[in-house]
């Protein structure tokens, strides 16, 4: 279990249930250090609560907490949900907004779950002097909760120049299925590839391209 500086579970969240609504209300909140906030789903009636914004912070560097399920304990009374959207002030670091849904646990949920890529080190593109591109950094899952994971693994490490890994190659956990890939044919969209370089490259004699280091050299 990850823990944030103070010990707690990352993913776990205190909250205090609120009944003054409206702009005002929510700029008072944040002069006092804390983040208005609604949980809704379930088959419950949508609730309005405020999280402490100091303790968000610290959980927002971790990665996993975006697609973790959480345990949201709302006056004491905890629940299972996910965090569903967030608003960010334009130009400070103060959370302005956060929506969690309510999880249930015999029904599957949508989530943004990030993608890891292994094996870029080791790719015969990438030796031979190939451009890894990430056409994507995460992809939406629908999943039942209890097989939700933090990441997707992207394997690349066999991946030649000219090669692409697409949504229909990445492993998906128990239960998953993407909503990119449900819309048809046609939506099978590139996930990692390998170009070769604009601007240079090697001769199959292994010689420098003529002028290809220079305009390398003008490109970066």
């Amino acid at each position: 279990m990850q823990t944030g500086v103070s010990g707690m579970s990352i993913f776990e969240l205190e909250a205090e249930s609120r009944s003054d609504m409206g702009k005002g209300a929510s700029r008072r909140l944040r002069r006092d250090g804390k983040v208005p906030a609604v949980i809704y789903g379930g088959g419950e009636d949508p609730q309005s609560i405020t999280l402490v914004h100091s303790e968000i912070l610290k959980r927002l560097d971790h990665e996993a907490f975006y697609s973790h399920i959480l345990t949201v304990n709302v006056d004491g009374k905890p629940g299972n949900a996910v965090l569903r959207d967030m608003q960010r002030h334009p130009a400070k670091p103060i959370i302005m907004h956060m929506d969690f849904q309510r999880v249930d646990e015999s029904k599957p949920i949508r989530v943004h779950v990030p993608l890891h890529f292994i094996g870029e080190d080791v790719a015969p593109g990438a030796k031979a002097g190939g451009l890894i591109t990430h056409e994507l950094i995460e992809v939406a899952l629908d999943v039942l909760p209890r097989h939700l994971p933090e990441f997707i693994e992207v394997d690349v490490s066999a991946l030649e120049v000219g090669e692409s890994r697409h949504l229909s190659d990445l492993p998906l956990p128990e239960s998953g299925s993407l909503v990119e890939l449900a819309r048809g044919e046609g939506h099978d969209l590139p996930v990692v590839s390998i170009h070769v370089r604009r601007g240079g490259g090697e001769t199959e004699e292994g010689e420098a391209v003529e002028g290809g280091e220079a305009a390398a050299e003008g490109e970066s």
